[in-house]
């Protein structure tokens, strides 16, 4: 059988790929340490865990749940960014709890997106935005970032550009892979932006607890949700990226828009792992506080170990990684780089390269390693 033409726009994805050869060098016997993937190590909220056993029981737990979540799941989450946001929801029509914000990437993607559109997406950013435009049949149009701008868009440089088909933009803030914090004025200025060409804007959001003082929603900024969505996680910010639960944020009619696509594609969350959202979104700051007092450690250490491999880094950034410039002498590309890493040291490091070209010349590390372990890697570094 032939498979669709679509599915020779992309690739398999770098991590599904890589990490099957990991997983094959640590049955040979290699002692890999995984500093790759922003998969978190520690454990959830223990009334997160609770909720769910308690949820089995329920006579309803094990029936086809609503497509837009039970309401008390859609109030946590309004409750939730009233809270930590200051924004304002209307649990009914504003939110839409979903399996994991990736997702949501494709429900909104489907629900925006025809063939020959044009999709605004950040160099370096996620590469599944790149993906899902292109198995639609839409158009990935780069705009680059750049450090000396603190990976921020130029929105003058976007001005100059024919953004006559352009429906969607991509931004991702706290921003992954590189950690850098966007501002309110430079929202303010991204919704002018957007009113003005007309695109939709869907920001990204599932770092803003991690290393982070001052949590930032893109719909915060006055008149913000006429022209924006915002995704977020429980996967990063409680330990739950096994679970699968996020949720997109926004204008009823867009919201509207997206779900229905989403009804047509699954049957509603398990109820458990909706009871157990819940408790998670009412977990207190403190909850915030001890969990980053692990990453500052943590942190400090993949710095050391970032100035060991003699490479450079922003120590103002948030999110769960840390981006490192290589040494401006090395001749490695960052794939080749990582990968001499892998075989000579058994450590796996992200390349920049998968991120885009801007992402070139640098490496990704992992927070979600124990200290024990990254010492372990420096160690390994050191002696060579």
């Amino acid at each position: 059988m032939i498979p669709a033409k679509r599915i020779h726009t992309v690739e398999e994805y770098y991590f599904s790929k890589k990490l099957r050869e990991v997983r094959g060098l640590i049955a040979d016997g290699k002692p890999i340490v995984n500093l790759g993937i922003g998969s978190p190590d520690l454990q959830p909220p223990m009334v997160v865990v609770e909720a769910l056993e308690a949820s089995l029981h329920d006579e309803i737990a094990h029936k086809y749940q609503s497509y837009q979540g039970i309401p008390a799941l859609r109030n946590a989450i309004a409750d939730f960014y009233q809270k930590n946001y200051d924004v304002t929801l209307s649990a009914n029509d504003e939110v839409l709890p979903l399996m994991g914000s990736k997702e949501g990437i494709m429900h909104i993607s489907m629900a925006y997106l025809d063939e020959g559109d044009e999709v605004l997406i950040a160099n370096p950013s996620y590469p599944t935005y790149t993906s899902v435009t292109k198995l639609l049949g839409a158009v990935p149009t780069y705009y680059d970032l750049e450090a000396s701008n603190n990976w921020l868009p130029d929105l003058d440089v976007l001005e100059q550009q024919d953004l006559s088909k352009v429906k969607l933009m991509w931004v991702n803030y706290p921003h992954m892979p590189t950690g850098a914090k966007a501002t309110k004025n430079f929202f303010k200025d991204l919704i002018v932006f957007a009113k003005k060409h007309q695109i939709l804007i869907i920001n990204d959001n599932p770092y803003s607890f991690i290393l982070n003082d001052e949590p930032l929603s893109i719909l915060s900024i006055d008149g913000a949700k006429e022209v924006a969505l915002e995704l977020n996680s429980l996967s990063k910010s409680f330990n739950m990226a096994g679970w699968r639960t996020g949720m997109v944020m926004g204008k009823a009619e867009h919201i509207q828009h997206v779900l229905k696509v989403k009804s047509n594609m699954d049957s509603g969350m398990f109820y458990g792992i909706q009871k157990g959202a819940i408790k998670a979104l009412a977990s207190s700051k403190d909850w915030f506080s001890d969990l980053n007092k692990i990453y500052k450690e943590r942190r400090k250490f993949i710095w050391e170990l970032a100035t060991k491999l003699h490479c450079t880094f922003d120590t103002e950034t948030s999110g769960m990684f840390v981006w490192a410039k290589l040494h401006e002498n090395n001749t490695l590309s960052s794939a080749e780089f990582i990968d001499k890493l892998l075989y000579e040291k058994d450590v796996f490091i992200t390349p920049g390269s998968i991120f885009g070209t801007q992402g070139e010349g640098y490496i990704r590390f992992s927070l979600c390693v124990s200290e024990e372990k990254i010492k372990e890697v420096i160690n390994r570094i050191i002696a060579s």
